[in-house]
């Protein structure tokens, strides 16, 4: 959810990698179904490996409670976002997961402007 609100908010702006270290093999369909609800199509995505090369080629790294399952390197900006995980959960609870991200995006693209 949070790089399709990425992608939304900033376009080609600022290039996005999503992954986690233990994802799914599809994405959730309630994150999809919240995220449409909001006209943001995420379904196309697949879930990807988070691994070293990716955090190496990043500025900044959000984690959403992976702790020591990340990947650490120094002169990166470290966030760690903490959310209930949407998992296992229906549309009701997944909104406000999503809404929370939203501020979260919105919040950090106004850093990474700021910055540029």
């Amino acid at each position: 959810m949070a790089a399709g609100f990425l992608k939304d908010m900033a376009g080609d702006r600022i290039e996005i990698r999503s992954a986690g270290t233990q994802p799914k093999n599809e994405i959730n369909p309630v994150a999809i179904e919240a995220m449409a609800e909001v006209g943001i199509n995420i379904a196309d995505q697949t879930p990807k490996v988070l691994d070293d090369e990716a955090v190496k080629a990043s500025d900044y790294v959000i984690t959403m409670g992976c702790g020591d399952e990340c990947p650490w390197f120094p002169g990166k900006t470290y966030l760690d976002w903490v959310l209930d995980d949407p998992a296992g959960q229906g549309l009701d609870s997944v909104r406000p997961i999503r809404d929370k991200i939203r501020e979260l995006v919105e919040a950090l693209v106004a850093e990474i402007d700021a910055k540029n």
